[in-house]
């Protein structure tokens, strides 16, 4: 099941994605949280239309999000880091999220180094606290995209990762949440970048360093996760910082990630002189 937020003739409404087709679903605030919160499956409405007519907004406006870098072995050597011996968490900002199509944007008194991450995003369905890793999957809701949308001159000199990773619209999130019986194996799950019409990225989740239900458990050892949070998995290898000579995104750029069984995340880049 694909879920979304979406737009359509004036009206925000939650709906199931079905090929080209939105239907509406029957619940009373077209909140998604309160939906998670609840453990629901909404039915659908009388109402459908075409998902050309609609506008598809950011899935989700999470409580927590809660990040993993260095999580593929190669990003780690690209980036001439070491593979971290547990996962190395920092948080992003729920004020950085944008949805489908909106625009990744950035002030070069700021930032001239924008970069782009593809990953796996894991939408927590019930509070965990201490659960083992044999349970963690359990305590899924879905699964869906980010864009872990960094500026490494800021990572690079600043003494924590919060403003590099946390500036407003440095979020994109979705297009839609799939629920977990989408993807029943996570471990699994092929991860590419396209930026305007070159491939950067093409990684699966299979190398992650630690997968899924470890994090969830590391995580909630530590931090307990209240339905509706986020965590990012880590980006494979493809970064722009990462290359030789270094990448970055200029303005009008266009980036597209994508996963397999979630669909396509795309946004154009602005620069803000």
């Amino acid at each position: 099941m694909k879920i979304g937020i979406f737009e359509v003739n004036g009206r925000t409404i939650l709906g199931e994605l079905e090929g080209e087709t939105l239907y509406g679903l029957a619940w009373p605030d077209n909140n998604m949280r309160s939906l998670i919160r609840r453990g629901i499956t909404p039915s659908r409405t009388y109402e459908r239309f075409p998902l050309a007519s609609a506008t598809i907004k950011a899935p989700l406006i999470p409580g927590k999000i809660i990040a993993i870098g260095k999580n593929y072995a190669e990003h780690a050597k690209e980036t001439g880091g070491a593979v971290p011996d547990s996962p190395l968490m920092f948080a992003k900002l729920p004020s950085a999220i944008i949805g489908h199509r909106d625009t990744i944007a950035w002030r070069t008194s700021i930032t001239n180094q924008v970069d782009w991450e593809c990953e796996l995003a894991v939408v927590i369905g019930k509070t965990a606290k201490n659960v083992s890793e044999a349970d963690a999957l359990k305590y899924v809701f879905g699964y869906t995209l980010a864009n872990d949308v960094t500026a490494r001159d800021l990572q690079n000199s600043d003494s924590q990762w919060t403003r590099a990773k946390g500036l407003d619209t440095f979020c994109p999130l979705g297009p839609v949440i799939v629920t977990k019986d989408a993807i029943p194996d996570p471990q699994n799950v092929g991860l590419r970048t396209m930026v305007n019409a070159e491939l950067m990225q093409n990684g699966n989740t299979s190398d992650m360093v630690f997968g899924v239900a470890a994090l969830i458990a590391y995580i909630s050892s530590q931090i307990t996760l209240d339905p509706g949070d986020v965590i990012l998995t880590g980006t494979p290898s493809g970064v722009g910082s990462g290359m030789n000579p270094q990448r970055s995104l200029s303005d009008g750029d266009v980036v597209t990630v994508s996963a397999d069984a979630i669909g396509d995340l795309t946004n154009s880049c602005r620069v803000i002189a």
